[in-house]
């Protein structure tokens, strides 16, 4: 038993367990969010989402795909990323409108088009812009909403880079931020190479009381329980290990509360949380685009069965509904 696993307070917001669906583009969706709380992730983060797409997004069906929240939901918070606080304070009182509980901003992201356009991980190599975007969100948004950071352990492994990164997390504290989440690989690494938990260590022994969530290298139930021990964090945030394996959040409760590991799920319980999935999905995304979107999830769902390989390659040819529920009925035979 990990005496770091207990409820964690963000301002207002109670979060039963310290494991969270981490923000994801592209998998963070309403559907995903769901079905993860539902197998026992305590927090979750909608897929981040750029400031000026949520100012500009219309209040119809394109903005209840993107901005939806629903009561088995809660808590969860939106992630923003910009690179200027006039279009990011609009952006999150629109999203504290539409019902999300915890604004958090991205200074983490590493992908080269986002760093190239001077947003997310970019953001590290700017202390005295970040920090005045976090002054600004936090004068705008009502007190009751927490406001929380995402950051990676810098831009790179240079020595100004560092100075950065401290320079922003303790501008950040000195704000009242509810929470920062700490991920241990730099920017420059991306996805590359392994993530640094000593630098998370690190952090959290620098924060004192304020909540600090760990990520990277986060894949099984094991390396999840290995990270509080290691770290000592109050919380993690599951990234990759989650996508097509919402099941990882009940083997985390499982472990964490002394009990064996739950066996893997059988093909029948895999089938019912795919189809779950899919009608989610369809409401979400409607009839005509939901084909496209759980194309994607099937592939990914797919790593979970024993012929994962032949799987994969079934979902990824589907191009018609009809073809959807054959190679359920073909592979997933309970």
């Amino acid at each position: 038993m990990f005496p770091n696993l207990a409820p964690l307070v963000l301002g207002t917001v109670q979060i039963d367990f310290p494991v969270a669906l981490a923000a994801m583009s592209g998998y963070s969706d309403w559907p995903t969010r769901v079905i993860a709380r539902r197998f026992g992730a305590g927090y979750s983060i909608c897929e981040v989402l750029l400031d000026q797409f949520v100012v500009n997004v219309t209040k119809g069906r394109k903005a209840t795909r993107w901005i939806r929240v629903e009561d088995g939901d809660h808590p969860v918070a939106a992630q923003l990323m910009g690179s200027a606080a006039e279009p990011l304070v609009p952006a999150a009182l629109k999203l504290v409108e539409a019902g999300f509980d915890v604004i958090d901003v991205n200074f983490g992201c590493p992908v080269r088009k986002v760093v190239g356009k001077c947003r997310g991980g970019w953001m590290l190599s700017q202390p005295d812009k970040a920090r005045e975007i976090l002054a600004r969100l936090r004068d705008a948004l009502p007190p009751r909403i927490p406001l929380t950071l995402k950051m990676r352990r810098g831009l790179d492994d240079s020595p100004q880079s560092r100075d950065h990164f401290f320079a922003i997390l303790e501008g950040a504290l000195a704000l009242g931020v509810a929470a920062v989440t700490i991920h241990g690989r730099t920017v420059r690494q991306r996805y590359e190479g392994r993530s640094s938990w000593e630098f998370v260590r690190e952090v959290k022994s620098r924060v004192g009381a304020v909540p600090v969530f760990g990520s990277g290298d986060l894949f099984t139930a094991s390396d999840c329980l290995a990270m509080f021990a290691a770290t000592g964090v109050d919380g993690i945030t599951v990234a990759r290990g989650a996508i097509g394996n919402p099941w990882i959040f009940r083997e985390i409760r499982a472990l964490a509360s002394g009990q064996p590991l739950p066996p893997p799920p059988s093909l029948g319980e895999q089938r019912t949380v795919i189809e779950e999935h899919y009608r989610l999905a369809e409401i979400n995304y409607g009839s005509r685009r939901v084909l496209n979107v759980m194309r994607n999830f099937g592939i990914k769902y797919a790593r979970m069965h024993p012929q994962a390989e032949a799987v994969r390659d079934a979902f990824a040819a589907i191009r018609h509904p009809r073809q959807w529920k054959e190679t359920l009925d073909r592979w997933y035979r309970a």
